[in-house]
């Protein structure tokens, strides 16, 4: 019999079965391909050896207009539950992903940001401070806005996300809610 894993802020059932999440990978760069997109396939990578499904992949310029018709394609598709966009949270003229994403949200999910920047501290002390890492629910879809590093993938997808889209994560988890998150 196994006994929970521990995480960081809670624990791992690991006698029950997970339930897939589809998620779908946004990279926002002007200078990234498939081929260069190494955070994308990080987070590729990290999402099925989870368990969870890549439901799609793309790569859009740092342009609102094209972040916003992505996200919302995908909301609208039914057939994505999550999405996660790596790039375009920095700082600098070219950064716009919380510009374009954060007017699309319903509900913004505040503690992620914080949550996030506790981690990335750890890795990256007060640089975290450069970062708008942002999330909400749109359409009843997750949506997590991380920056373009693989180590800011890696903290945002190890350290986060995994464990709140993993149904097995106690004491409570995002998937348990997914459910009742167009709720009236």
């Amino acid at each position: 019999m196994n006994a929970p894993v521990l995480v960081p802020g809670g624990r791992i059932d690991e006698k029950l079965q997970i339930v897939p999440v589809r998620i779908a990978v946004l990279t926002v760069s002007d200078t990234r391909d498939e081929e260069s997109d190494t955070s994308g396939h990080v987070l590729a990578e990290r999402i099925t050896g989870a368990g969870h499904e890549l439901a799609a992949k793309e790569i859009v310029k740092d342009d609102v207009d094209q972040i916003r018709m992505q996200i919302k394609a995908w909301v609208a598709s039914g057939t994505v539950d999550a999405i996660i966009t790596t790039g375009g949270t920095g700082i600098t003229g070219r950064d716009v992903t919380p510009e374009a994403v954060e007017p699309l949200f319903d509900k913004k999910i505040d503690g992620f940001s914080v949550v996030f920047h506790l981690v990335s501290y750890q890795s990256v002390g007060l640089s975290t401070l450069q970062s708008r890492a942002t999330a909400g629910l749109i359409g009843g879809v997750f949506v997590f806005c991380l920056p373009g590093s693989n180590g800011a993938v890696k903290d945002g997808w190890d350290k986060v996300i995994s464990a709140q889209l993993d149904s097995r994560h106690g004491p409570c988890n995002m998937v348990e809610l997914m459910p009742r998150l167009l709720e009236k």
